[in-house]
């Protein structure tokens, strides 16, 4: 069953951004919220699964990368919710609603999480970016800004989840 975004507003608030541009960031806070649920719970599988010679220094990195997913959650489902909206994060809503592919099940190799991740941060930041440009036509500095202080992390992560592959 898929569970549509909320985008209609629900709560008063006294922020000055019309009712029009406030829904459409709801909806847009909403997507990112779904992925990064989605990510969360992906990159804890791998953090859980992996096996190698690599195994304690990617468990370690994996657990402190998906800490940081729970944290963005938070942050992007409160502005939601200071918006006047509704925030749209139980797991089946991100499952429903997130525009990442699903991790296989049957990955175990260091390298092979890497790759994975790799290319799951990366379509993570460009949605992020997407979303940053999105704010910006709208002119909500604020919910631009924090998708650029997530975006800068995300791409501080990749680096560090690609140069494992590096050399």
């Amino acid at each position: 069953m898929t569970t549509k975004l909320a985008t209609a507003l629900e709560f008063e608030t006294r922020i000055d951004i019309s009712e029009p541009v406030r829904e459409s960031m709801v909806e847009l806070l909403n997507q990112q919220l779904a992925d990064s649920l989605d990510l969360y719970t992906q990159v804890k599988q791998a953090h859980w699964n992996v096996k190698g010679m690599k195994f304690m220094s990617l468990h370690l990195l994996f657990d402190n990368l998906a800490a940081n997913f729970l944290r963005y959650a938070d942050t992007i489902a409160e502005r939601a919710t200071a918006l006047g909206g509704r925030a749209m994060g139980t797991v089946r809503m991100a499952a429903a609603n997130s525009q990442l592919d699903e991790l296989s099940c049957d990955l175990t190799e260091g390298d092979e999480f890497l790759v994975a991740m790799s290319d799951r941060f990366a379509r993570y930041a460009a949605s992020s970016r997407t979303a940053i440009n999105r704010c910006e036509m709208e002119h909500d500095a604020v919910t631009a800004d924090l998708f650029t202080e997530i975006t800068r992390e995300v791409d501080k992560s990749l680096y560090f989840l690609e140069s494992h592959l590096q050399g």
